[in-house]
């Protein structure tokens, strides 16, 4: 496997992940839909430019690192789309935080035509995919597991293979529901300490001390310096994985209340209009609708 194709290489994560394929000696091409200049560094270290998503299936492999299931349905399936011109034993490696539902369709869809369609996710931020240091959750047979890790590696520095096609996507959303809880967890403490009294610096500093201590706590405690954009994910992206983790819930008939919740207190931060900023705003939205002071000026 030597010829990659990619789409989404102008977005904050796919330029460091086309980046590291490239520079780890793999031929690349990249679709280019609207904004150029991100990816005029690809280019110039010998990545071409595909015409479009149809011409990426002459590749042994295309990568996708999209926003979530419609814009995966789309580039796989849809007019111009990937399968349109595709020909047996391509593989199809869907990177983007997706819907288990959209990528069990579109598996089939890609069966039928002989395609090999994989869900490899990834954790961490565009800091580390620049790095070529992403952690990325592979659902595949053994076998196409074995084919692909060696561009998986390309641009990660854990590689986990969870399970079969459709585990890589359920286990970044359990992850991602994890995550934002406590996030959503966090920026609330953050409320009712503020409204109460105390001094969230000694908040922060025994959790610190203790087990309840984690990196995305650490993260969140910044916003108390007015730091709001040490975690690189936006909030509307982190509703629309919490809305997929409640179609996840839905499917299997498990009851999610802590999920609920946290899914709203993330729409609640969008509808207040902070749903294109980082997901610490979430403090924002707290002091908004609690009318506190959280951080001081």
């Amino acid at each position: 496997m030597q010829h990659i194709g990619f789409i989404g290489a102008s977005g904050l994560m796919g330029h460091g992940m086309a980046k590291n394929i490239r520079a780890k000696g793999f031929d690349l091409s990249i679709s280019v839909h609207q904004r150029t200049a991100p990816v005029q560094d690809l280019l110039a270290a010998g990545a071409r430019q595909a015409g479009s998503y149809a011409d990426l299936a002459a590749c042994d492999a295309v990568i996708i690192c999209v926003t979530g299931s419609p814009q995966v349905e789309a580039v796989v399936a849809g007019p111009g789309g990937i399968l349109s011109q595709a020909r047996a034993g391509l593989i199809v490696i869907d990177t983007s935080t997706s819907e288990p539902e959209s990528t069990r369709r579109l598996a089939a869809l890609c069966a039928k035509q002989g395609v090999i369609y994989v869900d490899a996710p990834l954790t961490r931020t565009p800091i580390e995919a620049e790095a070529g240091k992403l952690n990325s959750m592979v659902g595949a047979s053994p076998e196409v597991f074995a084919r692909i890790e060696p561009v998986i590696r390309a641009y990660s520095e854990n590689v986990f293979h969870v399970g079969e096609m459709g585990a890589g996507h359920v286990i970044k959303l359990l992850n991602n529901f994890v995550a934002q809880a406590i996030c959503t967890a966090t920026a609330e403490a953050f409320a009712v300490g503020a409204k109460a009294g105390v001094d969230l610096n000694q908040l922060v500093q025994v959790i610190s001390a203790g087990g309840v201590n984690s990196g995305l706590f650490q993260l969140m405690s910044k916003t108390l310096q007015g730091d709001y954009g040490a975690m690189k994910f936006e909030l509307n992206n982190a509703a629309k994985d919490l809305r997929y983790y409640s179609h996840l819930t839905e499917s299997v008939k498990v009851p999610s209340m802590i999920g609920t919740s946290v899914h709203q207190a993330l729409n609640t931060a969008v509808a207040l209009g902070y749903g294109s900023e980082m997901v610490p705003s979430l403090v924002k939205a707290q002091a908004q609708l609690n009318q506190v002071t959280i951080v001081k000026a």
